[in-house]
This record gives structure tokens, sequence and C-alpha cells, in this order.
């Protein structure tokens, strides 16, 4: 087993751990209705040991070695801390799993250094989706485990799952590859690196406030289909995750942004006009949660390809999925807030339609910031971004090696600028039907079909600048 898949199967087995007990897991759940407490007193709690970890652990971790000693450590925390769930509740619960979740939190930071050295940094979105994948399908497992069988039965499961990740952790590598020098333009990049990681935090943190809306104000209200939603609810986080990890390195995954925003919008309009039936139920759950895999995997991998601007995986792992958890915690004490208040429907409707509006804002900005850190990143399309000046080298670089005429090289400079052929024909004084005989015959000579290909065919583009060139 390569390092690369090695890291998958040791990420998917604790993290499904994580999502079927301690974060708002059905075993948690099981196990609290079991004994006809509340589980809410714990959730809260363990979300936040949770966002601790996760933020501190770049703070003592800073090497392989101690990632790889700090994640056998936190698993075999955990094996232990789960066994106490066998007996009655006490102090000891709420003792085991605040301190569990603290340490998992370490346990997803410190497996940062594994995301960035076992995976090539192109393939890091696939690494990504495979493990969100993977750590979803067993939750769904030990999920019906947990509900259909007995609570018990699910948390002896995890446990067997947590001793997997434990066996498969031992044979990750002790240390990294050596790392080639950064380059002058690697270090400018270095040098600017706080600004977009900050706002990309902020916008992690305003998008998830709407998961811990679904948790606190959606689930609730289906909670009487526990058979459908024992292995429906994360089918649809697992087929966008699929999707977007399959689609074309050419598609253009921006707009699908758009689209994942829009649909977090209908689900909570669809949750305030339609019933609680099953069939409202896969509606509703079916466009928050396949919004979810679409941005899920957009942050999260983002993140991964920040991993080659820091030092240390851990802390720029930790900071954003922190971002992440507290988000999720805002929107849950908000929707647990208005229900416990008996607050009418559409009350959490119009805070999360709040949410999605303040996401339309966020994004274009969030997007341009990021194009001048992760140019190639395929969520981003950083043509558009790029001066004028490089956006000329370019298309006179494709002007040589594809050989386009000089009014072919004029319409390509505006096709990139996102012109529409009526504002290109008004430009250059032409005719529409001119200027679409000129982009065929430009997407012929570039081998692509679309404007979009041709973005990411001048972004594949690389010429040695003259400062390189020279001895």
């Amino acid at each position: 087993m390569s390092n690369r898949r090695l890291s998958v199967v040791v990420f998917s087995l604790f993290f499904s751990w994580l999502l079927a007990f301690p974060f708002e897991g059905r075993i948690l759940y099981s196990l609290a209705d079991h004994y006809n407490i509340s589980a809410h007193s714990f959730v809260f709690g363990t979300m936040t040991a949770h966002f601790a970890g996760l933020l501190i652990c770049g703070l003592f971790v800073k090497n392989m070695i101690t990632a790889k000693r700090l994640m056998l450590f936190s698993i075999t925390f955990c094996i232990a801390a789960s066994g106490i769930f066998f007996r009655p509740p006490s102090f000891l619960w709420t003792a085991a799993l605040l301190s569990a979740a603290f340490l998992v939190g370490c346990c997803v930071a410190a497996w940062g250094f594994y995301f960035k050295h076992c995976t090539p940094k192109d393939e890091r979105i696939k690494t990504m989706a495979d493990g969100l994948i993977f750590s979803n399908l067993l939750m769904i497992l030990l999920n019906m485990v947990a509900i259909h069988i007995s609570p018990h039965a699910g948390l002896g499961f995890s446990m067997l799952m947590l001793g997997a990740a434990f066996l498969f952790a031992l044979r990750l590598p002790k240390y990294e590859a050596p790392e080639s020098p950064p380059s002058s333009r690697q270090g400018e990049i270095h040098a600017g690196k706080a600004g977009p990681l900050a706002f990309l935090c902020l916008f992690i943190v305003v998008i998830t406030i709407n998961s811990g809306l679904m948790y606190q104000v959606q689930g609730p209200a289906f909670a009487h289909l526990e058979w459908l939603i024992s292995w429906y609810w994360a089918i649809p986080y697992i087929t966008a995750l699929y999707i977007m990890r399959n689609l074309s390195r050419k598609t253009n995954r921006a707009y699908i942004l758009y689209v994942a925003i829009a649909m977090i919008g209908f689900s909570f309009i669809a949750f305030l006009l339609l019933g609680r039936s099953w069939a409202d139920y896969l509606v509703v759950n079916t466009l928050m949660l396949g919004a979810c895999g679409v941005y899920d995997l957009f942050w999260w991998s983002i993140l991964g390809e920040m991993l080659e601007l820091y030092e240390n995986p851990a802390k720029i792992m930790g900071v954003g999925l922190s971002a992440n958890i507290l988000g999720v915690l805002l929107g849950g004490l908000i929707g647990n807030a208005i229900t416990a208040a008996d607050q009418q429907n559409q009350n959490p409707t119009l805070l999360a339609l709040g949410v999605v509006c303040v996401t339309l804002v966020l994004l274009p900005p969030l997007h341009k910031r990021l194009t001048t850190l992760l140019k190639d990143h395929v969520y981003l399309t950083a043509i558009t971004e790029m001066p004028i000046q490089e956006q000329a080298r370019l298309i006179g670089e494709i002007n040589i090696t594809k050989k386009l005429t000089e009014r072919e090289g004029e319409i390509a400079a505006l096709l990139i600028k996102g012109k529409t052929y009526r504002m290109i024909a008004g430009e250059l004084h032409v005719s529409e039907n001119t200027v679409k005989t000129h982009v065929k015959n430009i997407y012929s000579k570039a081998g692509v079909k679309s404007r979009t290909e041709l973005m990411h065919n001048l972004l594949d583009i690389r010429i040695p600048s003259s400062e390189s060139l020279n001895p």
C-alpha cells in the first residue's frame, strides 16, 4: 500500500469514529436515548473540546515523528474512553468524552503532516475526497448498527474501527521527504499568505453556520424517520464528493460553488414550505448535504494546497478546521436557542437565508485572494485575475505555439477577459458570426472545446522568466 493510500485509510477509520460518536454522532444519541438522558449537554462540550484540540495541536506538534506519536496515543486513548460508555452514565462519561474529543482534534490536525508529505500537491483534492467518502460510508455503517441492533453494538464496532486505525497508523512513515528550497516566486507568495488564510477561515465559519442550524433545526424535525436517516443522511454528501473528485480538471468548479450556495438556500426554503414526510426529507436533505459535500471538499482541498506555504502542516490544518467547528458551534447554539424558545419555523429559515447572502458577498473576494496563492487549484479560475502583462505573455505564447493569426490573438485576449461574442464584435467592429468563426479556429488550434478549457490550458503554460535564464 502506498503512503498516500495508507494515510487515507488511517484518516477514514478514526474520522468515522469521530463522526459516528462524539461529533453529533448517532451512537452518542442512541446511548443517551437508551439511558433516557439528553445528549445536548454532551454535544456542545465535545465540540468545544474538539475545537480546542485542533487549534492547540500545531503549538506542540512540529514534526512528523511527534505527529505519529500523538496520533497513536490519541487513538489508544479514544479506544479506552469509548469503553467507559459500556457503563451507566456518570461523571466519567463527561470526562472521557471531553478528553477524547480534544485528543481526536489534535489527531486530525497532526494528520496534516501526512496529508502534505504523502500526497503530491496536485493529488490532494483526491486524497481528501477519498478520506471523506470512506469515513462517511463507515459512519453510515456504524449508525445503522447503533440504531437497528443496539447502541452498545455500534459503540463496540466503532472501537474496532479505532483499533484498525491504530494498526495502520503504525505503518505510517516517521520522516518527511526533504523539500526543495523555495524559489523567489514562492518567497513572494509566502510573504502574503496570512490574509488569504484569514479570509478563508472567515468564509468557513460563515458557510458552516448553516451546518449547525441543520443539526439543531432540520435534524430533530425529521427524527421520526429514524430508519431513513440512519442510511440516507450522508448519501447526497458522498455523491457530491464523488462527482467533484472525478470532474475533469478543465471543468470550472468556481461556478459550482454558486450552485451549492443556492442549494443551501433552497434547502431551508423547502424545510419551511414542505411537510415532514419521507419525501420532504429527501428533498431537504439532498439539497443541504449535497451542498455541504461541494463546500467541504472546496475548503479541505484549499487547506491541502496551502500546506505548501507553511512549515507546520498541523498548525494550518488545525486553524482551518477549527474555523469549521466554530461555525457549526455558532449555528448549533443559535438553532438550539430558537428551538428552546419554541419559535416559528420561518425564523431559522430566514437566518439561514441571511447566511447564504453573506456567503455570496464573501465568495468573490475570497476567490480573488486565493488566486494570488493557488493559481492552479481546480476550484479556482485564475486567468481573469492575472495582471494584464501576464495575460499578454500567455496570449503571446499561445500565438507562437498554436500559430494564431493577429485577429485570433486579439479575440483570444478578449475571451479570457470574460467578454461575450457581442462585446467582442462591438469592440473589434466585426459581426458576431465573424467572431464565432474566429473562436472556432482558436479552439481548434488550441485543442479545446470551450472558453474554460482555453483558460486552463493557458494556466498550464510555463515559460522561464528572463531572470531565471540569467546565470
